[in-house]
């Protein structure tokens, strides 16, 4: 597909294909210049990229289009992303910081336009589309203002140096803290559980049963099993962790934590922390990183400051209603 963008007089011309997973290493390569320019350094795996393309209710076929230049080159990638098939559809239109700004506007039309036709599929009359942008890139606002969206909230990056030298915490009686069993899927079940009631109470949350859970697990490229941990009390799991590979970055990333809440307010997150980075710590990993929803009501980000984590940068939620398409 050729299409032509920008404004005034300046007309560049770009092709738009599908990507594959023969893409992945060009893909990274635009996202790394892309984070580069707005944070400082690299924010992206080729594990998240992959985990992307094979994610469930996501044809990279449909829902994914890659922009390049005369030569052929990789200069934009935008993506859907909504593993759970919820009414609410995520996207992200990354594009190279020197070659690529003047396509990122087509690239949100493509998006939206393909938002609307899953809305339809799916019966809804409309749905809300979603995407990230960090301040400093002030270009991308303008052209997610300019197409209706308005700043919902914000999410902050944090990050802890490790020296090596963390060690496991000590457990209160009564208290288990050990990795999930992932070859019991019956314990699995209970992991997602737990996962999923903890975050029922958080803005926005879209749940998914098991199924989904195991869908998006499949799609992973590898996952470090004795990453992930749950917190047992009384026998009983009450807290759990995830962990995402580093993916070459030398970061432990923290995905998830989640505690029932039940047993909140017993150091059980802490605790899961505190056993997570010893863990990230004892296979070289030189920093722990998250995630985290500043309007999370359950205090996560005081819990997060409180184990020695800090912003690294901060990223905006902008959202607009996209009708089904006719």
């Amino acid at each position: 597909m050729r299409c032509a963008t920008g404004a005034g007089n300046i007309q560049p011309v770009t092709t738009i294909r599908r990507p594959t997973l023969d893409d992945v290493p060009e893909i990274l390569a635009v996202i790394h210049a892309s984070d580069i320019a707005a944070v400082g350094e690299p924010d992206f795996t080729s594990d998240e990229v992959v985990e992307i393309l094979e994610s469930p209710n996501h044809d990279p076929a449909r829902d994914s289009w890659l922009a390049l230049d005369d030569g052929g080159g990789i200069i934009g990638w935008a993506y859907l992303f909504n593993p759970t098939g919820g009414e609410r559809e995520n996207f992200d239109v990354y594009v190279h910081p020197d070659r690529g700004r003047a396509v990122q506007p087509y690239l949100l039309t493509l998006v939206l336009e393909r938002i609307a036709e899953r809305a339809r599929d799916a019966g809804r009359e409309r749905v809300m589309a979603r995407g990230g942008v960090i301040a400093s890139e002030k270009a991308y606002v303008e052209t997610l203002t300019a197409a209706g969206f308005g700043f919902i909230k914000r999410y902050a990056r944090m990050r802890r140096p490790l020296t090596g030298q963390e060690q496991p915490p000590v457990v209160p009686e009564g208290i288990t803290i050990r990795p999930v069993d992932h070859q019991d899927e019956a314990e699995l079940r209970i992991f997602h559980e737990v996962l999923d009631l903890a975050f029922r109470d958080t803005p926005d949350y879209q749940a998914s049963d098991f199924a989904t859970f195991q869908a998006r697990l499949g799609s992973l490229p590898t996952i470090d099993w004795d990453e992930w941990f749950v917190a047992e009390v009384d026998g009983a799991i009450a807290a759990v962790l995830q962990s995402t590979p580093d993916g070459g970055s030398g970061e432990g990333w923290v995905k998830n934590v989640g505690v029932a809440s039940e047993f909140r307010g017993r150091g059980l997150g802490r605790l899961l922390l505190e056993t997570a980075f010893a863990t990230y710590a004892a296979k070289g990993r030189h920093a722990a990183g998250l995630g985290v929803d500043l309007t999370n009501p359950t205090g996560a980000y005081r819990l997060y400051e409180s184990v020695g984590m800090s912003v690294l940068y901060e990223s905006d939620v902008y959202e607009r209603t996209v009708a089904a398409a006719a």
